[in-house]
């Protein structure tokens, strides 16, 4: 089996296990698609990332395995805090634990945003402030 097929462990709290897995998907004359999945206590949740206007998930002609976006955001779906990002969204919105599917694109801008701010340095108390 490939990386990018295997079973990962994300632990969340201590106490709540997710594994979860990263494809993409084609087929049935649908658009190509990038599927998280998260699989917990039975339940098995897909978020799932379709191509279209604006979007673009998979290796395709503008990423890689695993990467999703729009015009203003990139993530990728294999790094274990984007990840940890999308299970905090989608229990903020009381949508775990699920079986079925949900769209990841309704989730995407709040995790990106959450994942950019994750990301930005603290600025020195004694810093000014930009113009």
């Amino acid at each position: 089996m490939s990386d990018q097929r295997r079973r990962r462990t994300l632990v969340v709290d201590g106490t709540t296990t997710y594994v979860w897995t990263v494809r993409h998907r084609h087929g049935d004359g649908q658009p190509c698609r990038e599927v998280l999945t998260l699989h917990r206590g039975g339940k098995r949740t897909h978020i799932v990332f379709r191509d279209g206007e604006g979007r673009y998930s998979g290796g395709g002609g503008y990423g890689h395995s695993g990467g999703v976006g729009d015009r203003h955001h990139h993530l990728n779906l294999h790094e274990p805090g984007v990840v940890r990002a999308f299970v905090d969204e989608a229990a903020k919105r009381e949508l775990l634990p699920m079986d079925g599917e949900l769209d990841g694109w309704e989730l995407f801008t709040a995790v990106a945003l959450s994942r950019a701010g994750a990301a930005t340095a603290e600025v020195p108390p004694d810093c000014p402030q930009g113009p």
